[in-house]
This record gives C-alpha cells, structure tokens and sequence, in this order.
C-alpha cells in the first residue's frame, strides 16, 4: 500500500462516479502491506473492510474475487501465481515478472487456471492516444514506416536518491529495461504491430545510492549522508527496432536523465502523415497531414476533448485535460468491465508476454552484440 496501491485503491473508488453504467460498485475487501501501519491507513482512507500485513490472507479471503497486486516486484510472481492457483482474476502492475521468463511463467498459470488478467501500461488510456490508435488503423497517415517511443524521467536523478528496491536486481530484476522500457515496448506495439527484432544497449551512470528506510518513503525520496549501496541494475536502455510490418524504429528509457520529467512519448509516421504524442503534454496531440497539392504547413494540435474516447467520462469540455490518475481509473474500470463481461479484455497477461519477449531480446543483445529476434 505504498503509492502504486494507494492510486489503485482510488481508482476503485472512482468507477461508480465516472462509470455509472457499469452497474458495479467495487467492493474493497481487504488490503496488505507488509508494514502493518500502512495497511491500517489504507483500510481508513479508502474503506477496505479488512487490512493484514500478510498478502497470503487477501489470496485465501473466501470473498475476495480479484486481486490486485502493487507489491514490489519480486513479490509479483508468487502472488500472481497463488492468486491464479486460487482461481481470482489479476491485476497486475508491470512488470508482471522481474525476468521475460517470470512473466512466461504467470502468464502460463494464468491462461492455465482460466482467470481473466489485465497489467498497469495506463498510458494506453490517455484519450488522445486512442484517439490516435484508430487514426492509424483508419489509415489517416498511410503506410506506417518510422517509431520512435521513448520514456525520459528524472525520478532517480539526483544521485542522494535512496537506494529503493527498484535499484536491486534480486528485488526489481532489470532495471530501467522492466520499470520505463516496459511502457515503451508496450506503446510501439499497440501503436505499430508486433517488434519482429532488436539490438539494444544500456549503461548505468550512478553506481551507488543511499540506503533506504524500509517501509518508509518511495523511490523519489533523497538521503544525505549515511551508507551507501550498489546499483545492480541499468539506469539507461537504448533499442533500435524493425517491427514485423517492415516499419524501423528506436526506443529509449532512463532514469537517471537531466530535463524530461515525465516524458512517456512516440513519434509515428507514415506515407501521408505522422503523430506524435508526450505524457507531459497528454491533453495534447500533434498531427501532421502530407498533401500533394497543397503546401507544407507543418503540425496541427488537438485538444483533447468530449470527442475522444473516454474524455467526456471526466469533463464535458474540451481543453479541460485529464491526468495520470484518470488513466489509472480508466484502466481499473477496464479490468472491472472484463470481469462482468467474462471476456479477456487487453492488456492482459498475454500482452505483458509480448513486452516481456521483445525485453528478452534487448537484453540477450546486449550479451551477442547483435540483433536479436523476439520469436
């Protein structure tokens, strides 16, 4: 119940306001962390019913019929597991395993048991985004040719950044490559189709961080002075990709990087067109219209508004933006709905599979030096 399961419990919160035609209303039945004051907070805040310091007991809670996991992600793979065991339906934030072969390995037990299953790529849900996602599948800037997806974000810039568990390889797994590359990865593929081969790099620039308080704090906190620890895990990852429609590309992420504070982005383009779209400006989109017989007049914005899919859920104006945790509750109502339709709704576990083998191939790059096929 840190920030990741804070913001999820808001947006169950939320689904009976913004999705009234739903016909549901989330029953919170009991929440867990490991640092039993933050359970009972949570249990207050948002009106859990029961709150334990033990996942197991939300796993074996005989009214309980989804669980949502925003443990850390060493934790991932044992709760997914258990919870598909136990046969409830999954949310579950990225990356769904610390390794490609993890994330395998759930999303198996997962189709396996039957239960339906979602992932936390909320930048899917933006409106503009969507919006953008049917302009390419209407054709409306031609036969795609070029990506490039990044996700820029100072959070672990500051190098008296506490050395959280998102830092240690036996805790997070990768680094940057599992925890920003995953959104990146995601992105490319809802936007261009299926990454066909890769050859990526990646580096680490702060070798050591202060140690953390346990239980205290997230991944933004800083500590001055005090023992210090090792990064094991990469601050940078860097791809060039050719996706299976013959389209090229490159992907990028850090955490380390001066500037960009949030800067989750992609540049699309194609024979007639292109689109390009920034989390930092996420009411925002740019698009550009080639037309033989008329002048080049350079990047059209659109505003967000009633008109894009989801928008007029949160305002009835255009202009008036949504913001990240929108796209958190737009995604809870997107697991919700699934379940009451008893249809697997996307992402799932088997597009987290998708991430996870076009990961594996950047990371089995870095080892040959060469490009390396994701299948």
């Amino acid at each position: 119940m840190g920030w990741m399961g804070l913001q999820h419990s808001r947006s169950y919160c939320q689904i009976a306001d913004r999705f009234p035609d739903l016909g549901l209303r989330p029953r919170l039945v009991i929440c867990a962390d490991d640092v039993e004051a933050r359970a009972r907070e949570a249990q207050q805040r948002f009106g859990f019913e029961h709150a334990t310091s033990d996942w197991r007991q939300v796993i074996a809670h005989r009214d309980v019929q989804a669980v949502n996991i925003t443990a850390p992600n060493y934790l991932h793979m044992e709760v997914a597991l258990a919870a598909a065991k136990a046969g409830k339906h999954i949310l579950c934030e990225k990356p769904v395993g610390r390794s490609p072969e993890e994330t395998v390995r759930v999303e198996r037990a997962a189709r396996r048991a039957g239960v339906l299953t979602f992932v936390g790529y909320n930048y899917r849900w933006a409106p503009l985004v969507q919006h953008a996602r049917q302009m390419i599948a209407q054709g409306e800037i031609g036969r795609l040719t070029h990506y490039r997806g990044r996700f820029l974000v100072g959070y672990a810039s500051n190098p008296h950044g506490v050395l959280s568990w998102r830092f240690d390889k036996k805790k997070a797994g990768y680094g940057t490559l599992a925890d920003l590359m995953s959104h990146v990865i995601d992105m490319a593929q809802v936007m261009a189709g299926p990454i066909r081969r890769v050859v990526g790099s990646q580096a680490t620039f702060i070798p050591e961080r202060p140690l953390a308080k346990a239980g205290a704090g997230t991944h933004f906190s800083v500590a001055k002075g005090g023992r210090r620890g090792k990064v094991t895990n990469e601050d940078y990852v860097g791809a060039l990709v050719e996706f299976a429609n013959g389209m090229r590309g490159t992907l990028e992420a850090c955490r380390v990087i001066q500037g960009p504070q949030c800067q989750m982005a992609f540049e699309v383009h194609g024979t007639h067109g292109a689109i390009g779209w920034d989390f930092e400006r996420m009411n925002e989109l740019q698009v550009y219209r080639f037309r033989e017989d008329a002048p080049r007049e350079g990047y059209t914005r659109i505003l967000s508004g009633p008109e894009h899919p989801m928008h007029a859920r949160f305002n009835p104006g255009p202009g008036n933006g949504l913001g990240y945790e929108d796209l958190k509750t737009i995604e809870a109502y997107q697991f919700l709905r699934s379940i009451a339709e008893r249809k697997q709704g996307q992402p799932g576990f088997a597009e987290a599979r998708a991430v996870a083998e076009v990961q594996a191939a950047i990371a089995g790059s870095w080892k040959s030096g060469r490009w390396e096929r994701t299948r």
